[in-house]
């Protein structure tokens, strides 16, 4: 399938994702996990899913809180990107789950849960670490099967990334050997979903984790006030968040601020921590905010009441920063599936693309300068809609080792095309701008006035809004030790198999 982006053509129906409103997805039931039929239907300027199962009844949840942003993000649809399994699918995906011929993205991140165990005990978490009565820990042998069938599953991709969770990870005995099994398996991006504690607690832990291959902490960072973290986390943290920051900061670290928004909660710290990540931004390559995802049973009016959608981050961080249009700097993160065919095409074999559904999440990039921490999304300086679409048409070329240096003139081309110069930040013209980024094609080490920050959401499903059209496009996996890779969502907070998984590999505390 050809590459389409159809920016303000939402009326055309070229794929499931852009179909006329209102469509009929295939859904479960929060309660039975039956597969049932929903609808996703528009009223008062919102985005609503609607659902009925003949023994438990109606359920309805908000899926985006205005009408325009949702429509804006099914604009854009790309290619799919399958993987080639011989798991068939059987008509009923929650039940009887694992990759299949149906799921139509490769993994640009595969998890590894390495324990239930945890160091905290925190309301919200999905994991529901320490509350289980049994104890979940992958041995090493387990781990480097999971490692192994990661690579299986996503050939011919070749650039391998992967994130160890839990429970908390670094808690696990012989975390620093894993780390180093990945580094040594090939794996060039490697990174830990961690609360921070042992890297906040000693700085030669976190030199070590940096020895051993680790490249980023997914930080957990729900805001900058203690208050907040006792409500939910149980304990406060703020002055060990910025610890670990600190740390990060010496050992060579990358950090990704990682904040479950709860509408009433904390959506109004959304602001104050975009500004310690702008503050931050040498040792700080994004955020990742991630709308809470109801595990469990919730009753309707206390789950709409906390329910925050993608179109309410957008929103929310334009009204708390000043700095961003919701309307115009947010886009599907799928948006820069031409970028990485352009990558893969200069490297000569696949690399990560994300394929993801439009629902899945929404991001925006940043250009920040070091010494004044100026703020300027790319969105500004680059006509982003119709560069990606030329540079979609660019990359349909195929590899060949001497019209490399002709396909990166082109791509500079088109940057310089579609460069807004009126809006480039002070001391940067379209000649540096170019420079660096041929540069950093080059791999050559470059020294900048500015740091590069990506701002983004990832709206993980739960019974409630499950879509399994949603699910066929994961690009955020699950490596169980059964051999089976699962989609996050399906693993997590849809169908729920992690708690599957768990209690057949657990063993008494």
């Amino acid at each position: 399938m050809k590459l389409s982006l159809l920016q303000k053509q939402v009326e055309i129906p070229t794929q499931d994702t852009t179909q006329l409103l209102p469509k009929t997805v295939q859904s479960i039931c929060p309660e039975c996990n039956a597969s049932i039929s929903a609808v996703i239907l528009e009223k008062n300027n919102k985005i609503w899913m609607e659902k009925e199962c003949e023994e438990h009844g109606k359920f309805k949840d908000l899926i985006y809180s205005d009408a325009k942003l949702y429509k804006k993000m099914q604009s854009y649809t790309f290619e799919d990107m399958p993987i080639k399994t011989p798991k068939k699918f059987n008509n009923s995906c929650n039940l009887n789950c694992g990759i299949c011929n149906q799921h139509k993205s490769f993994a640009c991140m595969t998890n590894i849960d390495l324990t239930n165990k945890c160091n905290l005990n925190c309301p919200i978490c999905f994991a529901n670490a320490n509350k289980k009565g049994y104890v979940y820990e992958l041995t090493i042998g387990q781990v480097r099967e999971c490692l192994e069938n990661i690579k299986k599953t996503n050939y011919p991709q070749k650039t391998y990334t992967v994130q160890f969770s839990g429970g908390e990870p670094t808690i696990h005995p012989q975390f620093l050997e894993i780390l180093k099994i990945a580094k040594d398996l090939g794996f060039v991006h490697i990174q830990i979903a961690s609360n921070g504690i042992m890297i906040a607690n000693s700085l030669e832990f976190a030199k070590k984790c940096k020895q051993n291959g680790l490249y980023t902490v997914y930080l957990q960072f729900d805001g900058t006030d203690d208050k907040l973290y006792k409500k939910t986390r149980g304990v406060p943290l703020f002055e060990l968040k910025k610890k670990v920051i600190e740390n990060a900061r010496i050992a060579g670290l990358k950090v990704v601020l990682v904040p479950t928004i709860v509408k009433t909660v904390n959506d109004n710290q959304i602001g104050n921590i975009f500004n310690f990540a702008v503050e931050n931004s040498d040792v700080i390559s994004g955020i990742s905010f991630q709308p809470v995802s109801f595990c469990g049973r919730i009753n309707e009016k206390k789950r709409l009441k906390q329910r925050f959608t993608l179109s309410d981050l957008a929103l929310e961080l334009e009204k708390q920063t000043k700095i961003f249009s919701a309307y115009e700097e947010f886009y599907p993160l799928s948006i820069t599936q031409p970028f990485s065919k352009f990558y893969s095409l200069l490297k000569g074999y696949q690399t990560v693309n994300i394929s993801c559904h439009p629902d899945c999440g929404i991001g925006t990039y940043l250009i920040i300068n070091k010494k004044t921490k100026e703020v300027i999304p790319l969105t500004k300086i680059l006509d982003i809609p119709k560069f990606m679409s030329e540079l979609g048409e660019l990359t349909e070329s195929k590899y060949d080792k001497k019209i490399r240096l002709l396909i990166i003139i082109k791509f500079l081309y088109l940057v310089r095309k579609n460069l807004i110069e009126k809006n480039l930040p002070k001391g940067m013209t379209a000649r540096k701008l170019l420079k660096g980024i041929f540069d950093a094609i080059k791999q050559s080490k470059i020294k900048t006035d500015y740091n590069f920050m990506i701002v983004a959401g990832m709206h993980f499903q739960d019974k409630y809004n499950f879509n399994l059209d949603r699910v066929k496009r994961c690009v955020i996996h699950y490596a169980a030790p059964n051999g089976m890779i699962y989609p996050f969502c399906a693993y997590n907070s849809g169908p729920e198999y992690r708690e599957m998984i768990e209690k057949k590999f657990a063993r008494k505390p």
